[in-house]
């Protein structure tokens, strides 16, 4: 089982430590899980022009392969203009919808206001259900309070959204496994 967490933005810090901080307990917890982060800052993206996805070259494949590679997926993003990034929109828009079809998804994002919480009800969840994947119940919004001065998410709150974050993606990924070993079987 492979997780790719991504952290969906070009800018700033908290969103990566945010997704890092998740992945960092699904490894905690569950050694037999492959973890792979994929921090877009750290890939030089072309834009999507509706091109067949496998045409893509360099870091653009890149990231394409990445996504296609993996079983199940944690999110995050920050949260600007009330929205997702455009480099996460991105993202989802080069991705074919096999690469998400089917498979489960966790999201966590960031923001400076506490309304921004709803664009992961109002803008996430939709685009997850356009690529009918399945979506953990549950999600973390980290606001810049929750962070300390050394940068670090520091609300005790936020931190059990996290764990119960991890422990439901990896519990509904073994039970979507399990149900299609199942089925194949039949």
């Amino acid at each position: 089982m492979k997780l790719v967490g991504i952290s969906g933005t070009i800018a700033g810090s908290k969103t990566l430590i945010t997704v890092k901080t998740v992945l960092d307990e699904i490894k905690r917890n569950y050694p037999e899980v492959e973890v792979e982060l994929l921090d877009l800052k750290q890939y030089n993206v072309q834009f999507c022009d509706g091109r067949d996805p496998a045409t893509y070259t360099g870091d653009t494949k890149t990231i394409i392969d990445t996504v296609a590679s993996g079983d199940f997926f944690l999110i995050g993003t920050p949260i600007y203009q009330a929205s997702l990034t455009g480099a996460l929109k991105n993202l989802f828009d080069l991705v074919p919808i096999s690469a998400l079809q089917h498979k489960v998804m966790g999201f966590v994002a960031t923001g400076g206001t506490y309304q921004h919480y709803l664009v992961i009800e109002n803008q996430l969840k939709p685009i997850a259900g356009f690529f009918r994947a399945f979506v953990a119940p549950s999600y973390v919004y980290v606001h810049n309070e929750h962070f300390n001065e050394h940068n670090e998410i520091s609300d005790e709150g936020v931190l059990e959204r996290i764990s119960n974050l991890a422990h439901e993606l990896v519990f509904m990924q073994k039970q979507l496994k399990t149900a299609l070993l199942h089925e194949s079987q039949k």
